[in-house]
C-alpha cells in the first residue's frame, strides 16, 4: 500500500485524515498519523483498518527521519515554524511534501533542491492561505482570458462561530489556535493599496480602522487589515493594480471591544508578569491600572479607557469575568498575552456540539472593453461539531485532495509553490464543491473603493 504520513493530529487535521481514510481502500492507501501525543492520533484514526497511529516527536531527528523515510508522501500539520526540519528530511529522502502554512524564507530557500530532485513542495493549500488563492485566481484568470484588466482586488476571510452556536456578546469563539488570535496584527504596520496610494495602519489603530461587509443571509461583518496585503501583488500578477486589500472578518463590534485589550497592553508578548501564578484575574487587570486607595478596579478601568457604564463594550468585558477575585491565572512567568488567552479560553472554547463557520468574501474590480465591472464572490461553510469543524474542513480537505493528486501524479510541477496554477486549483475547487465548499459569484455595479463613487 502507498503510505501517506501525516505529522500532527491537531485541530485542523480531522477532516484531512477522515478524507484520506475514506479514500484508502479504492486508492490503496495506508495512512500513518504521527503526533507527540499518540492519543490525538488514535482518536482521529478511530481504529480504521488502513490507519496507523504512531508517537512522533518532531524534535527527535531519529523518530522524524525514520517516519519520513518510510512514507511515499509527507503532510506536515505542525505549527509553521516546525515545517522546515520536515522539509529538509523530505529533500534528503526524496519525498513530496504538503503543508497548509505560509511559505517561509527557509522553505523558499529549498526551491532549487526540490526542483533538482523533482519534488513537489505544495504550501499554502489550506483555507487562508489556500482556498483564498485558488478561488481568487480562478476568477482573475477568467477575467484576463476575456481581455479584462484588474484594477481592484479585496479579499476577506473569517473563522467565526455559526449563528446557531453564537452564545456570547462578542459573537466569537476560538476555531483555531487561540494564541494566534490574541497576537493578531502584531509585528508591523498593516500595509495595503487604495486607489493607487500606499496605506499603513499601525497596530495601536488596527482594530479601529475596519471595513464593513454584507453577506446575503448572514448579515453584517467587519474586517481589519492583514499585516501585508501586498505580499501576493506580484504573485497574482497585479503589479499595476490600484486597490489591493486583504483582511480578517469578525462580527461588527468585535474590533472596538478588542481594542480595549490593545490599549491596556494585555496583548503584549514581549515580557513576563512577576508572580503571575498567584494572581487572580482581577489582580491581572489591576496590574495595568493606576493605584487608588478609594476607587474599585472596575471604576479605574472605565475611567482609564473612557467606557460608559451602559456601553455594550462594558457588558462584553464583564461577560469574560475579567474582574473575578476567585479565578486564578495559575501560569508561572506568563506574558500578558498568555494570561489573556487563558481568560478568553474560559468563555470562547467551542462546546462539543457547537458549530463554527468560515466566511470568505472577494471583490474583483476590472476594466473590459472600456467599461468598469465588479464581481463579488462569497463562500460560507459550517462545521459539524467541535472536532469536525469548518476550520478543519476548509484547511484539511484542500490539503488532502492536493496530497492525493500529487501521489497520483496529477500535480507534477516540481519546486516550492502555492496553489495559483490552473492544474492545481481547478480540480481541487471542483471537488471541494462536493463537500459544500462553494463560491457564489455575482456581477454588481463597479463602485471602486469609494462606495459613493466620488
Amino acid at each position: 500500500m502507498r503510505k501517506i504520513l501525516v505529522i500532527g493530529a491537531g485541530k485542523s487535521a480531522s477532516f484531512l485524515i477522515k478524507y484520506l481514510l475514506n479514500k484508502s481502500t479504492e486508492e490503496n492507501l495506508h495512512i500513518i498519523v504521527g503526533d507527540i501525543n499518540i492519543q490525538n492520533a488514535r482518536k482521529l484514526i478511530n481504529d480504521h483498518e488502513n490507519g496507523q497511529a504512531i508517537t512522533l516527536d518532531v524534535f527527535s531527528s531519529h523518530s522524524r527521519q525514520e517516519a519520513i523515510e518510510n512514507a511515499d508522501i509527507v503532510v506536515s500539520m505542525l505549527p509553521a515554524r516546525y515545517h522546515i526540519e520536515v522539509a529538509k528530511d523530505c529533500i534528503t529522502y526524496g519525498k513530496n511534501m504538503v503543508t497548509a502554512s505560509y511559505v517561509s524564507k527557509e522553505m523558499e530557500d529549498l526551491d532549487n533542491a526540490a526542483k533538482n530532485k523533482g519534488l513537489v513542495f505544495m504550501n499554502e493549500i489550506g483555507v487562508d492561505p489556500g482556498i483564498d488563492h485558488m478561488s481568487a485566481m480562478k476568477v482573475i484568470d477568467d477575467i484576463r482570458s476575456q481581455g479584462g484588466k484588474m484594477i481592484l482586488f479585496e479579499s476577506f476571510t473569517g473563522g467565526l462561530v455559526a449563528p446557531e452556536s453564537d452564545t456570547n456578546l462578542w459573537n466569537y469563539k476560538f476555531t483555531w489556535n487561540p494564541r494566534n488570535v490574541v497576537l493578531a496584527g502584531q509585528g508591523g504596520a498593516a500595509k495595503f493599496l487604495q486607489e493607487g496610494t500606499y496605506k499603513y495602519i499601525p497596530y495601536n489603530r488596527l482594530f479601529r480602522r475596519t471595513e464593513f461587509l454584507e453577506i446575503n443571509g448572514y448579515g453584517r461583518f467587519e474586517a481589519y487589515a492583514n499585516r501585508d496585503s501586498l505580499k501576493y501583488q506580484s504573485v497574482y500578477g497585479m503589479d499595476d493594480i490600484k486597490t489591493l486589500y486583504r483582511g480578517t472578518m469578525r462580527r461588527v463590534g468585535y474590533g472596538r471591544a478588542w481594542n480595549i485589550f490593545v490599549l491596556l497592553g494585555m496583548t503584549a508578548d514581549d515580557y513576563t508578569i512577576d508572580d503571575s501564578e498567584n494572581m487572580s484575574y482581577r489582580d491581572f487587570i489591576n496590574a495595568f491600572l493606576p493605584y487608588s486607595h478609594t476607587d474599585s478596579v472596575e471604576l479605574k478601568f472605565r475611567h482609564a479607557l473612557k467606557i460608559d457604564q451602559d456601553d455594550i463594550v462594558w457588558d462584553k468585558l464583564e461577560e469574560l469575568d475579567i474582574f473575578s477575585k476567585t479565578k486564578m491565572v495559575e501560569l508561572k512567568k506568563a506574558t500578558p498575552a498568555q494570561i489573556l488567552q487563558k481568560i478568553l479560553m474560559d468563555s470562547w472554547t467551542l462546546e462539543d456540539d457547537d458549530k463554527d463557520m468560515i466566511v470568505m468574501y472577494h471583490k474583483f474590480g476590472y476594466e473590459l472593453n472600456g467599461k468598469m465591472h465588479q464581481i463579488d464572490s462569497t463562500m460560507v461553510t459550517k462545521g459539524d461539531d467541535r472536532t469536525y469543524t469548518a476550520m478543519s474542513k476548509t484547511v484539511g480537505l484542500p490539503v488532502a485532495i492536493a496530497t492525493l493528486a500529487i501521489l497520483n501524479e496529477k500535480i507534477t510541477t516540481p519546486g516550492v509553490q502555492i496553489p495559483i496554477n490552473k492544474e492545481v486549483y481547478e480540480p481541487i475547487l471542483k471537488e471541494l464543491e462536493d463537500f459544500g465548499i462553494k463560491f457564489s459569484e455575482k456581477e454588481v455595479p463597479y463602485l471602486g473603493y469609494n462606495p459613493l463613487n466620488v
